[in-house]
């Protein structure tokens, strides 16, 4: 199994679909001199991921890229294991292979099947493991880390996996993540921000952000799981679940959410700014925030 290791505490996590190639390389360079330690992704309907990888990675010299995540219904195992190799041995130690088993609507929209995810996770990473060790010969394979909410999922990063990278959970999650894969498994948590001091922007944009999560199964078992009930789960949330789930306020407010986390267990964390558009430019408060951010330290 591979062990990750990352220049910094916090990362960033960036829905970039939308933006041309070559500006996000230039926010890349820009992220790694500012002094945050990775760049993860998303792969919904947009571009593919391992090629971004590839672009990120050339762009920098230090910064950790990784899949948040990669769709396992988006290429067959011995893609994701073969070009995960090969990125490996163009950047040592520097790509993070994020894996997951997406859901049912954007899995449809490819013309997939989404049915038992942990079987076909486990079944994925079994063919993974068969690809011949003649591709990229001496490298090793990339770090896999598997999208993980609920406990099976989670005892799969730790058996079959080297981690976890969850998405939209509390630090109560993250205790409980930690304590289901174990103290040598990595664990990448994402942290959503609304970058003002006003509750009602923070809730708009927090709002905004979870419409689309907040209809879909495996987000929703996990919020109950986490202690929230039905009447959090309205189409977008509850502002008690938003403000769970989102962090606002001053700097000291944003960072010490992000401390919860980095203290329950979580050896990285990866922030996600939320704008009052999905497309709006998160570098001016990265920038802003990357002083405070960058200082924090890891368990």
């Amino acid at each position: 199994m591979a062990t990750p290791s990352f220049p910094a505490a916090v990362g960033v996590w960036w829905t970039s679909d939308t933006r041309p190639i070559t500006e996000v390389q230039r926010a890349a360079t820009e992220l790694e001199g500012l002094g945050y330690g990775s760049l993860w992704f998303g792969e919904a309907a947009g571009k593919e991921a391992l090629t971004q990888s590839g672009a990120l990675l050339a762009a920098t010299r230090r910064l950790r890229v990784g899949t948040g995540i990669a769709n396992i219904h988006a290429r067959d195992a011995m893609a994701a294991e073969s070009g995960g190799r090969t990125l490996v041995a163009q950047y040592p130690e520097r790509f993070l292979l994020g894996l997951g088993v997406s859901h049912a609507p954007l899995v449809q929209h490819r013309s997939g099947t989404y049915e038992k995810p942990l079987t076909t996770m486990r079944d994925y990473l079994a063919r993974m493991d068969q690809v011949s060790g003649k591709i990229e010969p001496g490298v090793g394979r990339a770090p896999r880390l598997l999208a993980a909410l609920g406990p099976k999922m989670l005892d799969l990063s730790a058996t079959a996996a080297d981690g976890a990278h969850t998405y939209l959970v509390t630090p109560k999650h993250t205790a409980d993540a930690r304590e289901a894969i174990g103290p040598d498994k990595t664990l990448v948590v994402e942290q959503g921000i609304a970058a003002t001091t006003d509750r009602e922007t923070a809730l708009r944009r927090a709002h905004a952000h979870l419409d689309m999560y907040s209809v879909l199964p495996n987000y929703r078992n996990n919020w109950l799981r986490e202690g929230f009930t039905e009447d959090d789960l309205v189409r977008g949330g509850s502002d008690r679940l938003a403000e769970a789930l989102v962090a606002w306020g001053r700097t000291e407010d944003i960072v010490g959410r992000v401390r919860e986390h980095l203290d329950a267990g979580a050896d990285h964390v990866v922030v996600q700014l939320l704008g009052e558009e999905q497309t709006d430019d998160p570098l001016p408060a990265l920038r802003d925030l990357a002083p405070a951010l960058t200082a924090l330290t890891g368990r």
